[in-house]
């Protein structure tokens, strides 16, 4: 196997630890105290498959709804894979977390309806900058009428 195999094996059990660990503070369920976190988690499933070509893929299930399933392959440079997969887990408060992501040159791209979203674009300009816009075109247009021919400012004045 080589180290990117290993890497991906290294990756894939550091996330299950992460999605495994308390992430957030609130109360056990009846009956539960904090002290029994320690508890044991059966592992449901486990499949992996390396082939010798670099390809790979494996499943991974646990008794408390953990799953994770990758499958990658090098990219015609021997130093690079490329994967897709998901990871799936419940959070505290009941909703069922999905993450399907792919890891390629453009690096690591997560897709969730719970990832946050930039703004759409074009987004609305505030007003102050519509009126800096303005008042640049106004002078401009004044010089070109005084027959200025002095290059427009590219610096901001002194506030007065």
């Amino acid at each position: 196997m080589d180290g990117w195999m290993y890497c991906s094996v290294i990756i894939a059990a550091l996330a299950t630890v992460a999605l495994a660990a308390p992430q957030y503070s609130y109360d056990a369920p009846a009956g539960r105290s904090r002290a029994d976190s320690s508890e044991e988690v059966a592992i449901l499933r486990d499949e992996r498959v390396h082939e010798d070509d670099g390809k790979y893929n494996f499943d991974f299930e646990s008794e408390n709804g953990i799953r994770f399933s990758e499958a990658g392959s090098p990219d015609g440079d021997e130093d690079a894979i490329v994967s897709a997969g998901q990871y799936s887990y419940t959070a505290p408060d009941g909703t069922e977390v999905v993450v399907k992501y792919v890891a390629n040159e453009n690096g690591f791209q997560p897709q969730s309806d719970l990832l946050p979203v930039a703004p759409e674009f074009p987004h609305p300009i505030p007003q102050f900058v519509l009126d800096q816009i303005a008042f640049a075109a106004e002078e401009d247009a004044r010089r070109a009428h005084d027959g200025s021919r002095e290059a427009p400012s590219r610096s901001y004045g002194a506030p007065q």
